[in-house]
């Protein structure tokens, strides 16, 4: 998929002995976003952006060779090999010695040769590293400022990662006249290093740039155009994250020497060997503990308090991508984690001096969120008209900020039918859900509406079962009502062979609990989301609810 962006010149900061200016260049091709403010708050911003490009510019995947081919033929030949080199064994053995006589000579000639080349190559690839970053970097991060909040997202690179620096308005005085809305942002590495000058003493102002918006003619050669190609996965990745945090689940709150304890036994011990979780244990009335493995490593977290209501153990995977953090816990006054659930996406939401910084891992760092789960197909889906789902988008705009009972209160509908279509928004990329003040928030990621089309079937486990309801392979369907929730039954089939599903959903029409026979729910459970057997179950049922309502 590829993304266009626009902008007049390039972001840049000035300094001066007295005082900093940051200025950002807005996507001219977008609505005009405007915002220009002093800084009050110097170090924790310096150190939450500078946390945010950690997280814009890491990929932490393993790229590792593909030797199959390789191994297969070299299986096929193995009989004729080794026969040919017995009955030549003893002339073999004589030339290869005269051949690596010759070669290790050809190698130290070649060493010579190539010495300065593997020095220039060197010096090139450092120069681009310090002076133009952003040709590490997919996509630019993305601003949006509201009434109460400038808050930046990014994503990274292995698409296992995800930030948001939130600014509350208090964290800035002088501010003028501000326009919200959303844009993308030119945020080159150059940046990095001079947010590394911004000090306590010298005044500094943020400045997503006017003159972005008033210039008229495309051909001044201030312009700077981007045309950056992404994968399908990436942006869908993005737009799981409001989904996956809109999700039930555990709330740790840990105060930031937790946090701490947590990074330094990171950096000192290294995995040689797996499980390399994090196990956290947690019982009621009793603070939480967390088990390093595979060191057995316990750090008992004394001023801690969570919400399990009985005894859990959750394991958290890819937990070194937590020191990222490092540079904004001395700063922090509060951390909040959200566990989803053993090999689930886990938030850390570290707040302090008017600034909160959210990191979203992935279940694991090979994991990615587009391969995680489908976390958008596991909350509510009411059936809702075209006309509701505009009048909830337009109530929305209205506040910028609503839960949804409040979204809900304000356009006359219900609750969970205002949220299945924050959630159809949510996946659109035009609402993302605040962690911290647990309500929806408006934000368009792209200037052009997203080819929902394209990106509608995350995997094949989606398309298969979309095919299933359409072809009518979803037989004796029963919807059984609970206290809290519903249960729905079926049997699917699939290829002549009937699998029975069953699930059952919480009052608010969150999957929390689901059984099938299938190979792929054996091997994963709900780890990876629900299989596709489970997902045609729930889309015929969805369905089956919205012609009853129709009628």
């Amino acid at each position: 998929m590829e993304f266009q962006y626009r902008y007049y010149g390039e972001s840049r900061v000035s300094n001066d002995a007295s005082s900093t200016g940051i200025s950002f260049a807005p996507d001219t091709l977008r609505k005009p976003v405007h915002f220009v403010a002093d800084i009050n708050r110097h170090l924790p911003f310096r150190e939450a952006i500078s946390a945010l490009h950690d997280v814009v510019v890491s990929d932490l995947r393993t790229r590792q060779r593909d030797h199959s081919e390789y191994q297969a033929w070299l299986q096929s030949q193995e009989g004729a090999l080794l026969a040919e080199f017995m009955e030549r064994a003893g002339e073999l053995q004589g030339q290869a010695k005269a051949v690596q006589a010759q070669l290790g000579e050809v190698q130290r000639r070649k060493q010579a040769m190539l010495a300065p080349f593997w020095k220039a190559r060197q010096r090139y690839f450092d120069h681009i590293y310090a002076s133009d970053r952003s040709l590490w970097i997919m996509l630019d991060p993305v601003i949006t400022v509201h009434p109460d909040r400038v808050f930046f997202e990014c994503f990274s690179r292995d698409e296992s990662t995800y930030a948001s620096v939130s600014c509350s308005h208090e964290a800035f005085d002088h501010r003028g006249e501000f326009a919200c809305g959303t844009t993308n942002i030119d945020y080159s590495a150059a940046l990095y290093d001079e947010f590394q000058k911004i000090r306590d003493y010298k005044t500094t102002r943020l400045a997503v740039a006017a003159e972005g918006f008033t210039v008229q003619t495309g051909d001044d050669p201030g312009f700077v155009e981007h045309k950056i190609d992404v994968p399908d996965s990436w942006v869908r990745g993005f737009l799981q994250v409001s989904a996956a945090m809109a999700q039930p689940g555990h709330r740790l709150h840990l105060h930031p020497m937790d946090l701490h304890n947590f990074c330094l036994l990171l950096r000192r011990r290294k995995e040689k060997a797996g499980p390399r979780a994090i196990r956290f244990e947690l019982e009621p009335g009793k603070p939480v503990r967390a088990v390093f493995e595979p060191w057995g490593v316990e750090v008992v977290c004394p001023r801690s308090s969570h919400t399990a209501t009985e005894p859990q153990t959750i394991r958290v995977w890819g937990r070194r991508r937590l020191l990222t953090l490092e540079r904004f816990i001395a700063l922090a006054q509060t951390v909040e984690v959200h566990l989803l659930g053993t090999g689930l996406p886990s938030f850390w939401v570290v707040e302090g001096s008017g600034l909160r910084f959210t990191l979203g891992l992935s279940g694991w760092t090979a994991n990615d969120w587009s391969g995680a789960g489908q976390f958008d197909l596991l909350g509510p889906r009411k059936h809702a008209d075209a006309l509701t789902r505009e009048k909830v988008y337009q109530t929305l705009a209205q506040h910028w900020k609503l839960t949804p009972t409040e979204l809900g209160a304000a356009a006359g509908l219900d609750p969970q039918v205002a949220e299945s279509c924050l959630l159809l928004f949510a996946e659109a990329g035009r609402v993302v859900y605040d962690l911290g003040d647990r309500a929806y928030r408006l934000r368009e990621l792209s200037r052009e509406p997203l080819p929902l089309d394209q990106l509608r079937y995350g995997n094949e486990r989606e398309e298969r079962a979309a095919g299933m309801v359409a072809a009518g392979q979803v037989g004796k369907l029963a919807i059984q009502a609970q206290a809290a929730g519903r249960v729905i039954e079926a049997l699917v089939d699939d290829a002549g062979r009937k699998r029975p599903v069953r699930l059952v959903l919480d009052g608010d029409e969150r999957l929390v609990e689901a059984s099938c026979q299938c190979d792929y729910f054996v091997r994963n459970r709900l780890n990876k989301g629900p299989c596709e057997h489970m997902l045609a179950a729930r889309l015929a049922a969805g369905r089956q609810r919205a012609g009853q309502a129709t009628q």
